[in-house]
């Protein structure tokens, strides 16, 4: 009898345990792939039957003398390699301190990716996703719970996420750099690295049942810059065939390029500034150093550059060219990029504050900007004062890629505003960041009156991971917008096309002087962009 009650116990443990495993993700099975340079062995999730390779190396460590070179080729390897665990943060400062990583740690040897596959048991020609991080190359990491790949991965893609290098690391310009490139230009190494990455995927990843001719690229914020700078790039155009923009191009005002002799001025000025001599010097110092040398001076990361190599062009003379890669695109905002107090500088939202911010911003075009933006009243100066921060900081910007893409190719467009409001916090001692997450606030005021969707709140629902955010009340009207923009862009990656079974039509944009677009909402539907006159009047202003 004790016996039979000893064993029941181990039984009821043996359950319990599995149970638990599974719960916590951790029900694994090893699982090899071979890629082109040797055997790499992660997991395969029973529960999910979906296997994950983490801290995939695609490039050699960009460390020593390859600090602030162009990425190389890994080497390859004899024994089988280990891929189960993330690879470390490229080196950043805590600039948006509500981002969350699953990394340890932060490292200049940060060239690696991960791969989530649905593939069974020898299938190929599944979609690819290749997905790019937000944080305006100064910030960011591959390993963010919103970028997870697994819930698209369960709708049959393969989904990749890459590390690049970041501000001081992944930017600098400087004569001597230069000088010793064999392309005789510098900076882009962070973009760079994202070709080499997306090479990558083109050579590999059919060891993971993915196709090499269907890989769509996508990211937010300065990811979405990136696919903007990737899709008119030589050594990336020809690589995709599709790309998603969510929030970002690289058009002027918007981390737009610079000339090769301003960035190299630029760095030059900003080593001298620190008593840095040459390059050989700057190759010694630790990475400890050069990061305080970086921060401490209040820089906000290093320009993207027109080096002749990565970008010979800005992004309006490329695709007025048709030089672009020629794919579907689908883009699109949300209604509230940028709070509208970054425009008011603080004063209230009274008319005659606005029309004084409205008039110093625009002198010679105030009557006109007035006439485009409401502000009879308190509650229409806070609408226009968000709409027109945001405008100028990246919606006008996104607009423009998508206007020279619909006209300067026959592929189709499809463009979305995201206007979900944040719920509730659960944690009412947090209060809302910029980049996604939260903050802890000494004595949090009670938050404003919500006006639209801020800035990169629409990833988690675009990449169906709202259960990996844990910060926010999430209701049944979080997860019937998720499914809907989520289902999108599964779509798209799948078809280069976003409509499905259940979901509303998305009209891919025509030349109409007010196309129309998919606003995803609680209530998601197809409407006219009746407030287009907006950004054509900021193109003519930023003389684009």
């Amino acid at each position: 009898m004790k016996i039979k009650s000893l064993l029941n116990l181990c039984l009821l443990l043996l359950i319990s345990g599995t149970v638990a495993a599974q719960e916590s993700g951790n029900y694994y099975l090893p699982v090899q792939a071979t890629i082109s340079n040797g055997t790499i062995e992660g997991n395969y999730d029973v529960d999910s039957r979906i296997a994950k390779y983490f801290g995939i190396p695609f490039a050699k460590p960009p460390v020593g003398d390859l600090r602030w070179k162009a990425p190389q080729a890994a080497d390859n390897w004899e024994n089988v390699k280990e891929t189960k665990k993330f690879g470390p943060r490229p080196v950043q400062a805590n600039v948006f301190g509500d981002m969350n990583s699953w990394s340890d740690g932060l490292s200049e040897d940060c060239l690696y990716l991960n791969v989530w596959t649905p593939a069974k048991r020898g299938e190929k020609g599944l979609p690819v996703l290749f997905y790019i991080y937000g944080g305006g190359f100064v910030a960011g990491d591959a390993s963010e719970p919103r970028y997870n790949g697994e819930s698209m991965a369960k709708e049959g893609v393969v989904v990749v996420t890459a590390n690049h290098r970041l501000n001081i690391f992944g930017f600098l310009s400087h004569p001597e750099l230069s000088a010793e490139s064999p392309y005789k230009a510098s900076g882009n190494y962070g973009l760079l690295d994202q070709a080499m990455a997306l090479q990558w995927v083109k050579d590999n990843i059919d060891a993971f049942g993915g196709d090499p001719d269907k890989i769509t690229i996508a990211g937010e914020s300065a990811g979405s810059i990136s696919v903007s700078y990737q899709m008119a790039s030589p050594l990336s155009r020809n690589l995709i065939a599709g790309a998603i923009g969510e929030s970002g191009a690289g058009i002027y005002p918007t981390l737009a390029p610079v000339s090769l002799e301003e960035a190299e001025k630029t760095g030059k000025e900003f080593l001298e500034g620190k008593g840095v001599k040459s390059l050989a010097e700057l190759r010694k110092m630790s990475t400890k150093d050069i990061f305080e040398m970086y921060t401490e001076s209040g820089r906000f990361g290093f320009p993207v550059v027109l080096d002749g190599h990565f970008l010979d062009k800005n992004l309006p003379e490329i695709f007025e060219a048709k030089e672009q890669a020629q794919v579907p695109l689908l883009l699109g905002w949300n209604t509230a990029e940028m709070n509208g107090m970054a425009f008011m500088q603080g004063k209230p939202y009274t008319k005659e504050n606005f029309i004084e911010k409205v008039k110093e911003a625009y002198p010679e075009d105030h009557e006109e900007v007035l006439k485009l933006y409401p502000h009879a009243t308190a509650d229409e100066v806070a609408q226009s004062a968000t709409d027109l921060a945001s405008d100028r900081f990246i919606s006008y910007s996104t607009w423009k890629w998508f206007d020279l893409h619909r006209k300067n190719s026959a592929q189709p467009v499809y463009r979305y505003l995201f206007g979900k409001l944040r719920p509730p916090l659960v944690d009412k001692s947090l209060t809302s960041g910029f980049a996604g997450g939260t903050v802890r606030a000494e004595n949090p005021e009670p938050a404003p009156k919500a006006i639209g969707a801020p800035h990169a709140m629409e990833i988690e629902y675009a990449m169906g991971n709202l259960h990996l955010v844990k910060d926010y009340e999430w209701t049944a009207e979080d997860y019937k917008v998720s499914n809907t923009m989520f289902g999108y862009f599964t779509n798209f990656v799948k078809t280069g096309n976003p409509n499905g079974e259940n979901l509303p039509e998305w009209p891919k944009a025509t030349d109409a002087s007010n196309p129309e677009i998919i606003n995803i909402d609680v209530d998601t539907k197809s409407e006219k962009a009746e407030k287009d006159a907006r950004f054509k009047f900021h193109d003519r202003f930023f003389k684009q």
